[in-house]
């Protein structure tokens, strides 16, 4: 019997310390040995958001514990390990530093292949920890720094379809929860306060609704939740703006999701049509079960992570390592942490003042 690849993934792009050993069994299915995510909530939480020098102080603090205790719970040896696999971007540059050093000075010392990971390639690919996956489907892209909707066609080969002209969909939620009193990192908390409320008691903006393809913007829905929270006096109020906050999200998402099917069939010959859902939003329930009812009225599969995979983690990483591991695509150890670092690297920047879409 062949052995099969062990890889160690390592994640440091923002406020998560985190390891991952994953390997795959005979089908070429990957198996999750261990998964080990230290999140940084109480170092960042009296500012109201990530600090990246205390982020990367954090990191440097943790990963060398982090990495053994994930070496430790997957029952394996730190010489049985094939490859280490790092994010190098995109992400904070003082946080993805520490990560990528240690992965590197970890292959170097192993003498092993060492890989550079792009951490949205990693979200694209996570669905595959948990579900069959195959090339091409669609991609939609929330998280906490980005939205978009990418055409996946292959391992690094990536077309965006639209991306946000402004805010990201998580960086959105997050604000919201801030303006309505809810602490670091409040977006999740948004679905739950939105449930005690009344959809409908606000009407608030969806920028670009209706033109601009696929792209999103969030910044107008955010200053208008910023207007009304000035006002707000009762805490019924606040459950009520909450869930007309998620509900303008949800037709935000429905009618650009709609486009980008059609974007999407536009560009590929299509067997079946597959619709992924990753990043950190791709956890919030009511966007899942919105967008699953649409992929049934489009005749596509929907696909999401596991919810514990959905926010940042190594497993991720690890699974894209794995994918690069078997084609024997690996990195020097110069590779330099970056900062921006697209998947589509031909797209346009879309980000400003004076975009025009």
């Amino acid at each position: 019997m062949n052995k099969k690849p062990l890889i160690l993934g390592i994640e440091s792009s923002c406020d998560e310390t985190a390891a991952s050993l994953i390997t795959e069994n005979e089908q070429g299915i990957p198996i999750v040995l261990s998964n080990i995510v230290s999140s940084q909530v109480d170092v960042h939480k009296e500012f109201g958001g990530v600090v990246p020098e205390l982020a990367a102080r954090s990191h440097m603090e943790k990963i060398d514990w982090i990495v053994l205790k994930a070496i430790n719970k997957s029952g394996r040896k730190v010489e049985e390990i094939d490859a280490v696999a790092s994010t190098a971007g995109p992400g904070l540059i003082v946080c993805l530093s520490v990560g990528l050093s240690f992965g590197k000075a970890f292959a170097s010392a192993l003498n092993k292949p060492f890989i550079a990971v792009n951490h949205l390639e990693g979200h694209a690919l996570s669905p595959k920890l948990n579900s069959q996956l195959n090339y091409p489907y669609l991609l939609l892209l929330i998280s906490g720094g980005h939205s978009q909707f990418l055409s996946v066609e292959g391992l690094g080969n990536y077309k965006r379809l639209g991306t946000t002209i402004d805010d990201a969909l998580g960086e959105a939620f997050d604000k919201t929860a801030k303006l309505l009193g809810v602490e670091f990192p409040g977006g999740p908390q948004i679905e739950i306060l939105a449930n005690k409320g009344d959809p409908n008691k606000y009407n608030l903006p969806k920028p670009i609704l209706h033109k601009g393809g696929c792209n999103l913007s969030f910044a107008g829905l955010k200053t208008a939740i910023l207007k009304i929270a000035k006002n707000i006096k009762t805490e019924q109020e606040k459950f009520d703006l909450a869930a007309s906050f998620q509900k303008t999200v949800e037709k935000i998402l429905y009618q650009k999701t709609k486009v980008a099917f059609l974007e999407f069939e536009k560009n590929i010959q299509l067997n079946q049509k597959t619709f992924v859902v990753a990043g950190g939003v791709a956890a919030n329930k009511k966007i899942r079960s919105m967008l699953i009812n649409l992929c049934v009225e489009k005749n596509y599969q929907s696909i999401f992570p596991s919810t514990e995979i959905c926010g940042d983690n190594a497993a991720m990483i690890a699974m894209v390592g794995l994918e690069k591991f078997k084609l024997k695509k690996f990195d020097n150890l110069d590779h330099p942490a970056k900062p921006r670092w697209p998947l589509d690297e031909s797209a346009k920047f879309l980000k400003g003042a004076g975009v025009k879409l």
